[in-house]
């Protein structure tokens, strides 16, 4: 399933999450292999919760609710996230851009000697959103982009949250 599906309580994978968390913008699934996260998916407002199933989803929920409280809260947590090498110098980057920053594709593109779009569709294939914080990647002039690979309400509005509070 895409991120930008948006899917509604119907879904019948509910299982597949250690964890599912309500935010003031969106569900939050949590999928974890062994003893890291390897997905963070934001879902619909609809999605079911399911508490933490283990001490790491535990754990996740917990530095999720101390990045609610406070947008400088900086994740600690073991994660195994797949991608191509491209990808994870992406990821890496955009992990160091800190809390109530931005930087547009483009930048990010020069410093990695790549280009705006292949950062994009990185940024895109982030699985652990919020943890990995792409929601800081903007794109020039400062307008929002895209997010999830979309540029419909669900994912714009979770962006636009996610960087109005860090704004706070």
């Amino acid at each position: 399933m895409r991120q930008e599906e948006s899917p509604s309580a119907a879904n019948p994978s509910w299982g597949s999450y250690c964890a599912i968390l309500a935010t003031p913008f969106a569900r939050i699934g949590i999928r974890a292999e062994g003893e890291a996260i390897v997905t963070v998916q934001y879902l619909a407002m609809d999605a079911p919760r399911i508490a933490p199933a283990d001490p790491l989803a535990r754990e996740a929920a917990a530095q999720i609710d101390a990045y609610l409280r406070d947008p400088k809260h900086v994740f600690r947590l073991p994660c195994a996230p797949r991608g191509t090498p491209h990808q994870r110098r992406v990821w890496d980057a955009i992990a160091a851009i800190p809390s109530g920053a931005t930087r547009t594709y483009g930048e990010l593109a020069r410093a990695l000697g790549s280009g705006p779009r292949a950062v994009g569709a990185a940024c895109g294939s982030n699985p652990i959103p919020l943890i990995v914080p792409c929601h800081r990647v903007v794109a020039a002039g400062g307008q929002l982009g895209g997010f999830m690979h979309s540029r419909t309400d669900f994912p714009l509005g979770i962006k636009r949250w996610l960087l109005a509070h860090e704004a706070r």
